[in-house]
């Protein structure tokens, strides 16, 4: 019955009717796993040396464990954001005599060959290798290690259906668990518990007592277990037919109505922000990316890559809506142009919000004000130049959008609506204000380089009207092509 399932799913791959429309992507993505691949392996093998070089006086081991439980939040973390749950159409299956474990199993056995699982293979088994051949523990000891390891790194796997499956849909319920997750950190962090230091301690003892590794294979089978009575439970046919009785918004954003002639199209706008979950969660992304700044601005070792924090703080929202234009409005995009209604207009109310959005996050980064005043004038120059460069550099792209956006669906690893202008596009955003900088800076000053960027953008701003229209001609001239392409269905 495997060979069966394995046999559906690849025809299921290569019959897909969006197989060949993102075939670029796939290429890119297939690149950007084998480069990871090879910085795992090339981690794997280093980390022991590189311990016993840092710490020179504790025992790499030891070193390694205490990181241990840092390393599974991270993975975590990186797997709730990234990975997809596998998935298959069982409805067929329902109606023919196949038990519904042989399905329940083969689904979850397949989460077994993730790309996420391949990783930490190829860090764990070097690494233990290493520490086999160049320290001093037996090869019982280090073999349980590795087995703990490994099983360990598969609970978060399963521990993510889990958790995705409780989460994913309503993501204020995660909050409670995020600000403990928080709390423990901090008192890690500060020495007040350190968490981290206890849970090293207990995979200490597999050095001693290999046998220790049997525990979290026994939490592997339990978590598995869970996560197979919690799929077998919605295996029904009529299990997705009654839907929840959700309480409608009906906020109407009367307000927006003094914006003049972009008002209608600044209200659906806001509307479909307000109601969708992908849409609300770029305006939680930005709130949280405000502390990224954090990262830099703490340390002068980053002093060159304060523009690309200025840049990414202040336009976040900018990026994550804004390259999405006009895929949001998708479903009923053909009807917009089908009306007697300006595009102009349309764009400029595009425009409006994403350049609102860059002014409220600069006014929300002024704290930054702590690490300097040179910090809050070049947060506010990276604001002016996203409101005049990168803000029609953004619209522009999106002419050539024609992918649909489903507004309903799971912002986490969903790549719906994403095509070679999203990837590209990033590449100005980013790349040439940090050149500028840089080489301003290098050559000239520091304050001439500020003084730029926001010239830059000021000079954006007063052509607006004239960048406005060259969009409407770019928008028109591929009207049909955009149109066409949001008919299509597939991903």
């Amino acid at each position: 019955m495997t060979k069966r399932f394995l046999w559906l799913e690849w025809k299921s791959f290569f019959r897909s009717a969006s197989l060949g429309k993102s075939l670029g992507l796939k290429i890119f993505m297939g690149f950007l796993a084998l480069y990871f691949i090879g910085m795992f392996l090339i981690l794997g093998i280093a980390l022991f040396p590189l311990l016993k070089k840092l710490y020179p006086e504790e025992d790499p081991m030891k070193i390694a464990n205490r990181f241990a439980l840092v390393y599974f939040s991270l993975e975590l973390i990186f797997r709730f954001l990234l990975q997809t749950l596998p998935v298959m159409d069982i409805k067929p299956l329902m109606i023919l005599p196949i038990k519904k474990r042989k399905v329940v199993n083969f689904v979850l056995q397949k989460s077994l060959y993730s790309y996420y699982n391949i990783l930490p293979i190829l860090l764990i088994i070097p690494f233990g290798i290493v520490a086999y051949l160049k320290g001093d523990y037996s090869g019982w000891a280090m073999l349980g290690w590795v087995i703990a390891m490994f099983s360990i790194t598969l609970c978060v796997n399963f521990f993510n259906f889990i958790i995705k499956k409780k989460f994913t849909d309503n993501l204020k319920a995660l909050i409670p668990v995020v600000a403990i997750a928080i709390i423990l950190a901090l008192l890690d962090y500060f020495h007040i518990f350190q968490i981290s230091v206890y849970f090293g301690k207990l995979l200490d003892y597999l050095l001693v007592y290999p046998y220790l590794a049997v525990i979290p294979v026994i939490l592997l089978v339990l978590l598995y277990k869970w996560n197979q009575v919690n799929l077998q439970g919605k295996f029904y046919l009529d299990a997705g037919i009654k839907g929840k009785a959700v309480k409608a918004n009906t906020n109407s954003f009367a307000w927006a109505r003094k914006f003049g002639s972009i008002a209608p199209f600044l209200q659906l706008d806001l509307k479909l922000i307000w109601r969708n979950k992908r849409p609300k969660t770029t305006i939680f992304l930005s709130i949280i990316f405000l502390a990224y700044g954090l990262i830099f601005y703490t340390s002068d070792t980053y002093e060159n890559m304060h523009v690309f924090a200025g840049i990414f703080i202040t336009g976040i929202f900018m990026i994550n809506f804004g390259q999405f234009v006009p895929s949001w409005d998708a479903s009923y995009y053909s009807m917009i142009m089908s009306q007697n209604i300006p595009i102009k207009q349309y764009l400029a109310s595009k425009m409006g919000l994403i350049t609102f959005s860059v002014v409220v996050l600069a006014i929300l980064s002024t704290p930054y004000v702590y690490f300097g005043m040179n910090i809050l004038l070049l947060n506010i120059a990276c604001a002016l130049y996203n409101i005049g460069v990168n803000v029609p550099i953004l619209m522009y792209s999106g002419s050539f959008n024609k992918k649909r956006i489903d507004l309903d669906k799971s912002p986490f690893m969903n790549y719906q609506g994403t095509g070679a202008s999203q990837w590209l596009v990033g590449l100005p955003l980013m790349v040439i204000p940090i050149f500028l900088f840089w080489i301003i800076n290098k050559f000239v000053s520091y304050e001439i380089a500020m003084g730029t960027l926001a010239g830059l953008g000021i000079i954006g701003l007063i052509l607006r009207p004239s960048l406005l229209n060259f969009l409407v001609s770019c928008y028109k001239k591929r009207k049909y092509a955009t149109i066409e392409g949001f008919k299509q269905k597939g991903e």
